[in-house]
């Protein structure tokens, strides 16, 4: 016996009630659970007093987009701060391998305006020590980490590095290519494969990424690998031809866990979500929606207006260089062509959009754009742009994009039928910080709002991504799994305010927000957090393979 947690309430992440208990761990895994006192320390027995601090399996986090930044950042701040011990990145068809030398530019522009990454960051960050996703892979393996780390392979780099970024179907042989490498990952420790249909997805130069070219069949045939493997799961944001009914087809008829993305609730859509949900669980097969706890808040500027690629006419701002895009916003033939479409589409979020940060707008913060449009004379697309170029492009916008229906998101939490997820680390960090979903979890919908007991809280942090991602002696407090524990005062845990700090590579900045609660953390059975402070330099993460 190497650690002894004594004195623990602890809750197993099955969803069984909490118990009092002592944890045994020797070497990297949990060798008994116990009564209090039962357990007896050895001569060299590190012994640790929880003293009645909740005692949970590390939290796994299924929806990241770590990628790029594990490649520069051990840590993988934030999500290391927040009781999570385990990610797993390769979400929405993207990633960085595979990826052959001439198509960096277009990996990195993609996540560039797709997941709101730093270009800066990226350019200075990625170390292309790759090119295939097994090469990844290994090089993720060697590198120190201090979470563990499991990957899909995308099907956006796999697509562009088989048809060469050309926008049309796949031919047969492509397709068997694609195949042959999909095999070819998994075989490696890939946890699957995931694709894009999201009409908002667009890539390099404002084109669709390349997921969006496939034909229907083509994303079957390579989901047949995986039922031939008999392994991995298919991960898939949703999109024209790609919803409820064909997740069903895919999970029967491969024999495959298939989650979703995303699965939100809106304010001006009551129950709708949950209707899906019904909807869902009428059809055959393992498929999980996954949901989001938070609402889905962004901070942009209009250098960077990822959530307005949804709307075909910003396509052409997407298309040109950041420093070009003020340009595009003075052009009064193209405002004209953008005004009435933009007007439209986010006809629901103009009450809820307001300017955040600024230079030069300090009277207006917080009001939102529809009123202040009103008084002022003017559209609310056209304010947006104005105070954005009156201020250097300096302003931010707070948006309010989705899941804002509070009571309809404290149902979902409250069916089991739903995978907890999209904390979408890693990616928009200059726009949102959601890496903090499980303390927010735990502070507001636990302890403030009552929507869930602590135990099925819990389980979904950690039993459940455990059972649906097939993650091996993780995600229990058990003896023989893995010793990735985190120790909370559930009286306290919870997120602080979210703050803008520059600490990325290139001198680029992002959002972070920390945690409170959270005292110890131990991945692989060593130390991470101690008495609410990360210990420094550990780093016993390891790859998780499917």
């Amino acid at each position: 016996m190497d650690l002894l947690l004594r004195r623990a309430l602890v809750i197993d992440g099955t969803g069984e009630p909490a118990r009092a208990a002592d944890v045994a761990v020797a070497g990297d895994r949990i060798s008994a659970v116990g009564a209090p006192g039962e357990l007896a320390p050895g001569p060299g027995t590190e012994v640790v007093d929880l003293d009645g601090l909740v005692l949970a399996p590390g939290f796994i986090d299924v929806h990241t987009h770590y990628d790029a930044q594990i490649l520069w950042d051990a840590d993988l701040t934030p999500s290391s701060w927040h009781g999570v011990t385990s990610v797993v990145m390769g979400n929405c068809g993207f990633g960085v391998a595979p990826t052959r030398p001439e198509h960096r530019d277009i990996i990195v522009r993609t996540l560039e305006n797709v997941e709101g990454m730093s270009m800066e960051a990226l350019d200075a960050g990625i170390d292309w020590c790759f090119e295939t996703f097994p090469d990844y892979l290994a090089a993720i393996d060697r590198r120190r980490k201090r979470l563990n780390v499991g990957a899909f392979i995308g099907h956006s780099p796999l697509r562009l590095f088989v048809t060469g970024g050309e926008e049309r179907p796949a031919t047969p042989a492509e397709i068997d290519t694609m195949r042959g490498l999909v095999r070819e990952a998994v075989a490696a420790g890939a946890i699957g494969f995931s694709t894009s249909r999201q009409p908002a997805h667009q890539g390099a130069y404002g084109r669709p990424v390349p997921s969006r070219f496939a034909e229907t069949d083509e994303i079957y045939s390579i989901a047949e690998v995986l039922g031939e493997l008999g392994k991995g799961v298919m991960q898939v944001s949703i999109g024209p031809g790609m919803f409820v009914d064909q997740f069903s087809e895919l999970a029967v008829r491969y024999g495959i866990p298939v989650t979703w993305t995303a699965l939100v609730a809106r304010a001006d859509k009551p129950g709708a979500a949950l209707r899906t949900v019904e909807r869902g669980a009428a059809l055959p097969g393992e498929v999980y929606p996954q949901i989001a706890c938070r609402p889905i808040v962004m901070q942009i500027g209009m250098a960077d207006p990822t959530p307005l690629g949804e709307i075909d006419v910003w396509k052409e701002v997407l298309a040109v260089p950041r420093g070009e895009r003020a340009g595009l916003y003075r052009d009064a033939d193209w405002r004209k062509r953008a005004r009435p479409a933009t007007l439209d589409a986010w006809s629901h979020r103009w009450p809820k959009t307001s300017v955040e940060e600024t230079r030069a707008h300090q009277d207006v913060v917080g009001i939102p754009l529809d009123r202040l449009a009103a008084d002022r004379g003017t559209t609310p697309f056209d304010l947006m742009l104005d105070l954005a170029l009156s201020d250097d492009m300096a302003t931010r916008f707070r948006i309010v994009l989705d899941n804002d229906g509070d009571a309809e998101v404290g149902d979902l939490l409250a069916d089991k039928r739903t995978l907890l997820g999209l904390s979408d680390a890693g990616a928009h960090a200059t726009q949102l910080c959601d890496a903090c979903y499980s303390t927010h979890l735990l502070g507001h919908w636990v302890r403030e709002r009552a929507a869930l007991s602590l135990e099925d809280a819990v389980w979904r942090l950690t039993g459940h991504p455990h059972r649906a991602f097939r993650i091996a002696d993780r995600g229990l407090v058990r003896a023989g799994f893995h010793a990735d524990l985190v120790a909370f005062d559930p009286a306290t845990v919870g997120t602080t305010p979210v703050e803008r700090v520059q600490d990325q590579p290139g001198g680029a900045d992002r959002l972070v927000v920390r945690s409170t609660g959270v005292e110890h953390m131990w991945v692989n059975g060593v130390a991470t957090r101690t008495g609410g402070k990360d210990v420094a330099g550990a780093a016993p993460g390891r790859l998780i393979r499917g």
